[in-house]
């Protein structure tokens, strides 16, 4: 706003236009990031993006879930943003360990509900 001298609701409709065009997204947080041409936007949350790999990958009850830090790199958020994803689906009962350097494994498998 003050680079170029606008209002924060010049600004606000400008990252709206911006999204419509898909080239960015918001964030929580009130901020927003730009899309990378060619990038496809999940407008889903986090939790329910990271539960769906247990499916798309074909993971079974038991085996090892890959690690925050991968994580992070897969969806480009920080660590921290995986670790508050990874503690909902704790608590939904679809992940099991967990915490600094144990191993996360799957629990079950998600269902619907669980993904919402």
């Amino acid at each position: 706003m003050q680079a170029h001298g606008v209002s924060r609701g010049v600004a606000l409709r400008a990252f709206r236009a911006l999204r419509d065009y898909g080239v960015a997204e918001p964030v929580r947080g009130g901020r927003w990031r730009v899309v990378r041409a060619g990038e496809a936007i999940d407008p889903r949350p986090l939790h329910e993006r990271i539960a769906e790999i247990i499916t798309t990958e074909g993971l079974n009850v038991g085996t090892e879930f890959p690690s925050a830090s991968e994580l992070a790199g897969r969806f480009g958020v920080s660590r921290p943003t995986v670790a508050k994803a990874l503690d909902r689906l704790e608590a939904a009962g679809v992940l099991a360990g967990g915490g600094q350097g144990r191993v996360r494994t799957v629990r079950a498998v998600p269902t619907r509900e669980e993904r919402s």
